[in-house]
């Protein structure tokens, strides 16, 4: 449940919970961690996503688009089937509509910042 007004919130996103994605990414695990329904936050949804090596996002499509931001590993990001080389300090938008995937190519985590907007803003 969204929260009625927005507070404050300044935290470590390592003490956010971290939740598995689930069997359509394997390896994958997202933090919110600024988030509409759990902070309150009316325009935009601040996420974590973090890929184990060899793990990869579901090769998926939807109606918002992605702003990404890679701060740790190496990986590829894949759009309408052509795979792209990514790393840190590399800068994704991913339009809406657009079929994507991430996959880790590196050995250690590949971790990215995912930005989306709040589903008020999509009805």
């Amino acid at each position: 449940m969204a929260k009625s007004q927005p507070e404050f919130k300044m935290a470590h996103y390592t003490d956010i919970h971290a939740f598995e994605f689930g069997s359509a990414a394997p390896g994958v695990e997202i933090r919110r961690l600024i988030d509409e329904e759990l902070d309150g936050a009316p325009f935009y949804n601040l996420r974590m996503i973090e890929i184990a090596p060899g793990g990869n996002t579901p090769d998926h499509s939807h109606e918002n688009e992605h702003e990404n931001f890679v701060v740790e590993g190496q990986g590829e990001v894949m759009v309408e089937g052509t795979f792209h080389q990514v790393a840190v300090g590399d800068v994704i938008f991913i339009p809406p509509c657009a079929r994507h995937q991430y996959r880790n190519t590196g050995e250690g985590t590949f971790r990215f910042l995912c930005g989306v907007p709040a589903s008020r803003l999509l009805a």
